[in-house]
């Protein structure tokens, strides 16, 4: 049996994109909630995910501390890549650990796309290209803690003042 991503018929993956290299692109409509991809791999520790780090490249997510789902060699990378690119303003969010699903109704044509920082807890850093009112620039492995956090000292701050 060969090892893939399961992505829905309603996409169609590995198009241009404008956002960065290759996408994810709806080629029907997803209503909110409806599951866009789920994320097949190797389950692999993160000793192994460094030593194949050549092979795994950016085919891996983060599971659990220290396990991660990859592709283990060449000829299984271009499968389980879910070519979902990184936007500030997603349409695309995580249900558990590897089930992708639509955050809202979706229309034909769309890049699906999701926030890395919601499954991302390195202390990786990259540009972002979304282009898109909200983007923050820069995108880094602990922005779901920042944006946690100034959610959290908001509320505080909040409370206080009452």
């Amino acid at each position: 049996m060969k090892l893939a991503s399961y992505i829905s018929p309603k996409a169609t993956k590995g198009q241009r994109s404008a956002i960065e290299g290759r996408g994810l692109f709806a080629v029907e409509e997803f209503s909110a909630g409806e599951i866009v991809a789920i994320k097949c791999g190797h389950i692999v520790d993160s000793r192994m995910r460094a030593e194949h780090a050549q092979v795994v490249g950016n085919s891996e997510i983060k599971i659990a501390d220290e396990f991660h789902i990859a592709a283990m060699t060449p000829d299984e990378y271009e499968d389980v890549m879910l070519f979902l690119n990184h936007s500030c303003e997603p349409n695309v969010g995580v249900a558990g650990n590897i089930i992708f699903v639509a955050m809202r109704d979706i229309a034909a044509g769309e890049e699906l796309t999701i926030d890395y920082a919601m499954f991302d807890d390195d202390n990786s850093r990259m540009t972002c290209h979304c282009g898109l009112p909200a983007c923050r620039g820069i995108v880094t492995g602990q922005d779901w803690f920042e944006q946690f956090n100034f959610a959290r000292v908001a509320t505080l701050a909040v409370a206080r003042a009452d």
